[in-house]
Parts: structure tokens; sequence; C-alpha cells
């Protein structure tokens, strides 16, 4: 009888090894390793091998074929992260923590698709693989779309589930919830294992884009936020799209970061509510809704996510340190960032923040990735070590260099209109060069060349109400 022989992967990004290892040596990985069945080759595809190769047709860049009309669900803000509405024959991974909406939110969007908000009914899947049929059931009650036409199935099998979707007149959209779920038979290893959500996700992909409907693919998500399993499986898939949230708060952010038809990080803002979610056209006014105006450390950036101009609160508290390290707590903002701005604070400009604890927080659960926000977060930190607010009706943006200076940012123009839309006179901004457009009117422009002359514009402001009711 001959020996099985095995092998370990890791599930991490797939790397292969003869023993197991506690450390993975291809992405430092701890415990990653998995063992499996060694085969002898590719996994098998479902259709069969064929062993006689055939010469492959070159075709030009242009052709008379017209490109198939995207399918529009109705959901503004999902459309608008998909660059408009979902490619027929494309494949969508949306990945999230757990909890977070994303079975909510697909079950929405089928929904949406079968009933024809967006144009003609359309033919919809739901393949469930974690929970029962009258567990989804209940949730469409719950969302008020129970009555729609989507088709619901609770299966794991790859095999089964392609001949039930390879069919005359088969489903014009599919999601399938979740990939890791899915196992293939010809493969010895475990569903969610890095070989079957590869071989799985394959399958899928090839049985969509030859029969042509929108596949959708839910992933789980490892502790540091990637979606699990192999590296290869963003690759496969033409958009990716993170949902993002904190669970403290009500809204959701759907996130696009990787879009073969469309632009990339452009974002869906969704409010968590009994009826599921909501979308939220202006989301500006919902970051801004709560902001009070006369409190010291409190900055209003006018960043762009994607197209999109967005003008968020950051909020900064300095308070001395009783340790002999200070704290650093920061929310929605990379930390690396905040000392590198810290930094340029104690030694370009004098100001002693090293020494304090720092609290850094980004209103309204949104995460900012872009360096424009440098500008605003050094205003928050200096307005709370002065206890001297920034003035209310002022909006701020800018990168900052090592050596203090303000480096100009792109897509100026959009971030002042959005900000005179809700009300703001006035703009923190990097000096603009060459012939640079007028302003918006009602915008008055301060332009800021050091982070010295910000010091100024935010020291010379009125002392916070905390300040006078202490008779200071």
């Amino acid at each position: 009888m001959s020996r099985v022989r095995s092998r370990y992967v890791c599930q991490e990004c797939g790397a292969v090894a003869a023993q197991w290892a506690g450390r993975c040596d291809a992405c430092g990985g701890w415990n990653s390793f998995v063992e499996e069945p060694a085969g002898d080759g590719p996994p098998r595809s479902l259709g069969g091998g064929n062993a006689k190769a055939r010469r492959v047709e070159f075709v030009g860049l242009t052709g008379a074929s017209e490109p198939a009309p995207r399918r529009v669900t109705g959901i503004a803000e999902f459309d608008r992260v998909c660059g408009g509405g979902l490619v027929p024959g494309s494949a969508l991974l949306v990945g999230g923590d757990p909890g977070i909406g994303k079975s909510t939110l697909l079950l929405q969007v089928v929904a949406a698709l079968a009933a024809g908000r967006g144009g003609a009914p359309l033919r919809c899947v739901y393949v469930s693989g974690e929970e029962a049929i009258d567990q989804v059931r209940m949730r469409a009650q719950r969302l008020g779309v129970e009555k729609t036409s989507v088709q619901l199935a609770a299966a794991t099998s790859i095999r089964d589930i392609a001949a039930s979707l390879d069919v005359v007149g088969g489903p014009d959209a599919v999601v399938i919830d979740s990939i890791q779920t899915m196992y293939l038979d010809t493969l010895d290893s475990a569903p969610g294992t890095v070989g079957q959500v590869r071989a799985a996700a394959q399958e899928l992909i090839r049985l969509a884009k030859r029969v042509g409907f929108t596949l959708v693919l839910v992933g789980h998500v490892t502790k540091e936020g990637l979606i699990a399993g192999p590296r290869v499986l963003e690759h496969m898939v033409d958009t990716v799209l993170y949902f993002e949230g904190e669970r403290g708060h009500q809204f959701r952010i759907l996130r696009a970061v990787k879009n073969r038809f469309g632009p990339t990080d452009e974002i869906g803002v969704f409010e968590m509510t009994d009826a599921g979610l909501s979308e939220v056209p202006n989301p500006s006014a919902l970051f801004l809704a709560e902001r009070r105006g006369d409190v010291s450390g409190a900055a209003v950036f006018a960043g762009m996510e994607g197209t999109r101009p967005v003008l968020v609160e950051i909020q900064a508290l300095v308070s001395p340190s009783p340790l002999g390290t200070p704290r650093r707590a920061v929310i929605g903002w990379d930390s690396a960032r905040l000392a590198m701005v810290m930094a340029v604070l104690d030694t370009r400009c004098g100001l002693a923040v090293g020494g304090n604890d720092v609290y850094l927080n980004v209103a309204g659960g949104l995460r900012i990735a872009e360096p424009a926000a440098d500008l605003a977060v050094a205003a928050a930190l200096i307005s709370a070590l002065k206890d001297r607010p920034v003035p209310a009706d002022a909006v701020i943006f800018g990168e900052i260099g090592l050596s203090g200076e303000i480096r100009s940012v792109s897509q100026t123009d959009a971030r002042l209109k959005e900000a005179g839309k809700l009300g703001f006179s006035q703009a923190f901004a990097p000096l603009r060069r060459g012939r640079a457009k007028p302003a918006p009117t009602g915008i008055r422009i301060e332009e800021v060349g050091h982070l010295d002359e910000l010091i100024g514009l935010v020291g010379a402001a009125t002392p916070s109400r905390r300040r006078v009711m202490a008779g200071d």
C-alpha cells in the first residue's frame, strides 16, 4: 500500500513547505501552516481535461462587438463604488469584518436587481454556505425584500453549484456567501484552505466569464483586516471591495481597492438601521452633523475619497503624561504619520508636543489614508496644545514635509467647492502655484507655506469656551 504524501501550506500567503514550521519565511505569519495532501499535479477542471493542445486565436484591439450595458442596481452608493453598475461576466470580491453587514448589503443588492430598481428585472441567485434557507428568509423579511424573485440555495459543493448555474436561461447575478465555505471534491484538503479557496474561486470565475453572469464572492478577513486565503484570490477577480466601519458607529463605508471597470479608492457611505442599510448621499453633512465649532483640538479636513470630496472632523487631545513613555492613541489615521507630524512640530516649530499623551480621532468612523490630512492633524494638535479653537468656518488640507514646509495636494478646487456648499467661508491651504483657478465664491484662502504660519493662524484665535468659563 503506497504511503499518502503530504505537504504544509501557509494559510496566509500560500507558501508550501515540506515540514511544519512555526513561522512562515515568506510572509512572516505565525502558526499558519496546515497539513494538506500533496497531489500529483494541478487540480482537474470540473469540465474534464483535454490533453490535446489547441491553437489560440489572436484578434486586434478594435472590434465590432459592443460591450454589454452595465447592470445598475438602483442603489446609488453601491453603483458608484462599482464604477456605474455591475459588468456582465465580471467577478467581485467583498470583504469585511464579521457582523459588519456584508450579507445584508448583498441581499439588498440582489433584491434591487431582481425588482428592477435600476432597469429591467434580472434573474438573481443567492447561494449561502453558512446559513440555512430559513435564516436568509428571516433577514429578507427584516429588510422588506421577501417578495422579490431572488432564488435562494444552501450549498457548498462547487460541482453542484456549477451544474445548477450552467443552464439555458440561467441567472444574471450570483452571490456566493462565502468563498471560504465552498469546496471541490477533486481536492482532498478541507474547505477554507488555500488550495480549496483558490480552486473554487477559479472554477466559479471561469464559469461566470463563459456564461456571462455577474459573480459576487464574499470573503472572510483575518485579524489584520485582510481578506483570508491566498493573495492570488484578489488578483483573480475584477473588483475588490472592502466593507468598513466601527461597531460603535452606525456608518458603514464600502471602499473599492481594486476595480478594472472604474476608479479605485471610491467610497460609498451607508447607515445601518433596523431595516437594513440605507444610503447616505451627502456624507460630509452627516460626518459634521454633531460638530461644535468652539472647542479646541478640532479641525475640519477637506479630503478626497476617489472622485468624491468628503469633509470630516479631526479631533485631538493633548494632555500631560504621568508616564515615562507618553501614550499615543490613533483612530482612523496612520499612527506613523502622526509621529512624523509631531516630530516636525517639535523640531521645526519648537512646540513641546512629544512629552504629552496624544489622542487622535477621525469622527464618524471614516479611515483617512491620504497625506493631505497632515495640515488638519497639525492644526488640531496645535489647537489642543494651546487650548485655542480653530476658526469654525475654516477647512484645512495640505501635506507637511520634514522641514516643515506645506506641499500642494491634488483636486484643490473640488475640496473648496464642497466646503463652500456646506457654508465654510475660509480655507487653510498650501500655496497655489502657477495659474490657479479662482476660489469658489465665498471662500477666502489663507495660503500656508510653513507650519510656523499655521501656528500663528491658530494661536490668534479667541480662547475656547472652557478657558473663558474658567475666567482665563
